[in-house]
């Protein structure tokens, strides 16, 4: 009789932990919370790649506009608008965004 009462406790102890694990799991910082730190950390090593290109992209812009007379020329006549004499410069309307959304008519005027 002792050795079968060990087994039943055994087993009894063996399944409430098996039944805590398997809740502890399931549970919102079990495997699902893990997912959701594994997407964010995904999505802030992005982020973070795509900050390091464009602050690569900035810092060989600067060494070009230092270095190079031409380059720091264009900048600014790109910022200020200046043209050259004999320059002729075009301004195009705004093409409308196409995304496929049906966008609202003007309003009439009376």
């Amino acid at each position: 009789m002792n050795t079968t009462v060990r087994r039943v406790l055994f087993l009894i102890i063996f399944a409430l932990a098996g039944a805590y694990g398997f809740l502890t799991l399931r549970g919102p910082q079990g495997i699902p919370g893990l997912r959701e730190k594994w997407r964010e950390m995904r999505k802030v090593e992005e982020e973070n790649a795509n900050l390091q290109r464009e602050n690569e992209y900035r810092r060989s812009r600067i060494k070009k506009l230092e270095q190079s007379p031409a380059e720091q020329e264009l900048e600014i006549r790109k910022k200020l608008k200046l043209l050259r004499p004999g320059e002729t410069s075009f301004i195009l309307p705004d093409q409308p965004k196409q995304d496929g959304s049906q966008s609202t008519p003007p309003p009439e005027s009376k």
